[in-house]
């Protein structure tokens, strides 16, 4: 196996993290959608292209997104265990989380930018979908638990973008309401056999720009942003949030709870 190969494993769960957060702008580049309609048809072994200018390309099994509480990572499944209150799930694609939710009895919104992603949800039961940009929609309600699965917190795309990012997470929430999100490290694509590790100096190690395909739709490059604990922390501080790590994962990643402190 070639470290090339062995690297794009690794990297995996943190290339899984854009899926449905994104803006799309017509159904061109909804390759999302797309995939997650035809999966729900019933067309098996699909796959969505994902490529990076980080590591090499990669893909994302349609199937994945379907997944069931059991088949979830650990870090999701205690998110969806630490969500109360009325909450929403921003990016939350065809449902999973969602649906899991409902069977607890929570009431939960799916706020998602694809419209085949939300059309999926409600085909699969969602109570509650509303297709929007997470930056240009303006909620009537506000929540008590905001869920950013999948590394959501990329939604801010960079370090200096956060501060926007947070002022709109506030029209979401209650006061004393909480983020629920996850995030990974990527300081370990920096490292080398000898331990050392060698950031960039230029920029934020953890700011990446992507672009998904699906057959003949394709979204345009997008930056999505990975943050460490330690400066999400800082930053959260900055902008009116309490930080608390709640868990961490098996590569690098972790699961944080924000709290809206005004």
């Amino acid at each position: 196996m070639s470290p090339g190969i062995e690297l794009s494993k690794r990297h995996r769960k943190t290339i899984f993290a854009p899926m449905n957060n994104f803006s799309n702008k017509s159904a061109t580049n909804d390759p999302l959608g797309k995939a997650a309609m035809d999966c729900l048809s019933g067309k098996r072994n699909l796959q969505i292209k994902v490529r990076s200018n980080i590591v090499e390309d990669d893909v994302i099994p349609v199937d994945y997104l379907f997944r069931h509480f059991a088949e979830m990572p650990s870090l999701e499944q205690k998110a969806i265990l630490h969500s109360k209150g009325k909450v929403i799930d921003i990016g939350g694609g065809v449902g999973s989380h969602a649906i899991e939710l409902q069977g607890r009895g929570v009431d939960v919104t799916v706020l998602d930018s694809s419209a085949g992603c939300c059309q999926v949800a409600m085909q699969r039961g969602v109570k509650k979908v509303v297709n929007a940009d997470f930056y240009t929609y303006q909620p009537q309600n506000k929540f008590d638990t905001v869920l950013l699965m999948m590394n959501g917190i990329g939604l801010a795309a960079a370090i200096e973008h956060l501060p926007v990012f947070f002022t709109k997470l506030k029209e979401y929430l209650n006061e004393g309401g909480q983020v629920i999100l996850d995030s990974s490290d990527l300081r370990y694509l920096y490292i080398d056999e000898d331990s050392y590790c060698d950031l960039p100096d230029e920029t934020y190690y953890g700011e990446v720009m992507y672009t998904m395909s699906y057959k003949q739709h394709k979204t345009s490059a997008f930056e999505w942003l990975f943050i460490d604990p330690a400066l999400l922390a800082v930053k959260a501080k900055e902008n009116g949030f309490l930080f608390e790590k709640i868990a961490d994962g098996e590569h690098y990643d972790y699961l944080a709870k924000l709290t809206f402190v005004k």
